[in-house]
Order: structure tokens, then sequence, then C-alpha cells
């Protein structure tokens, strides 16, 4: 692969990043899927900073999670959603005027809502995972 090539996707890969990081605050910007569109840039133009972003004790759990088909933590879930209607409520109230908008942001807060909530409990993912494995130390020592 040639440098500018390279270099190219090492700054659209930052850019995801970046975009990802927001993400984390701005309930509207999903972080995962930036992310991972960071992190494929990166495995292409920079294992250096492939590997950063995959052992980051902040970001790659989300790449992680996901790849493993894991789920979300419930204490993110929640942080998500509350931020999701706290911040969407003070636009419907203060910021937006037009009742087709307003609409519109409603129906995508319940729809982010409806996929935040939806997606598996990282929790219980883990707990029955552990039954599993105790399940089959039991099942051999019979």
């Amino acid at each position: 692969m040639n440098r500018f090539t390279q270099a190219l996707l090492i700054i659209i890969g930052t850019v995801f990043v970046a975009l990802g990081i927001l993400g984390i605050f701005l309930p509207l910007l999903p972080t995962t899927p930036f992310l991972l569109l960071g992190a494929s840039c990166y495995v292409k133009g920079s294992e250096q900073l492939y590997n950063w972003l995959i052992h980051n004790r902040f970001l790659g759990e989300y790449i992680k999670n996901y790849r493993e088909k894991k789920g979300i933590p419930m204490k993110a879930k929640l942080l998500a959603i509350s931020m999701l209607w706290t911040t969407m409520s003070y636009t419907l109230i203060f910021i937006v005027s037009n009742t087709y908008m307003k609409a519109l942001l409603l129906f995508i807060a319940v729809v982010v809502t409806w996929h935040v909530a939806s997606q598996k409990n990282l929790e219980q993912v883990i707990e029955e995972e552990e039954t599993q494995e105790q399940e089959g130390i039991e099942r051999e020592e019979n």
C-alpha cells in the first residue's frame, strides 16, 4: 500500500474514532459503528493505531463486545437512554418550534430508545456464559 493511501486511511480512521468518542456523550450519535469504522481503517492503515484502539481501556470494550455479540452493560443502556431523553426533551421544548420537526425528532428518539433497550444486557450474557461453563465442568466431573 502506498503512503498516500495509508495516510488517508489513518486520517479517515481518526475522524471516525473522534465521532465515536463524541457519540459517548451525544445520544443521537452512535458510538460503536464509528469505532468499528475507525478500527477497519486502522487495520489497513496503521497496525499500531489499530492495536491502540482495540486495547484502549475505554474504547476497546465497545468493539470487543460488538464483535463477540455480547451486548451493552445495563448502566450504559440506562445512561444512554436517560441522556437521549434529557437532551431530546430540552430540544423539543426550547429549541425546535416546527411541529413536523418535533414529530421527526420524537420518532427518532423512540426508535433509538427501542434499539438500545432491545440490545442484550452484557451482565446477563456473562452470567449465562458462566452458568454454561459451570454446567460443563459439572458434567465433566460426573
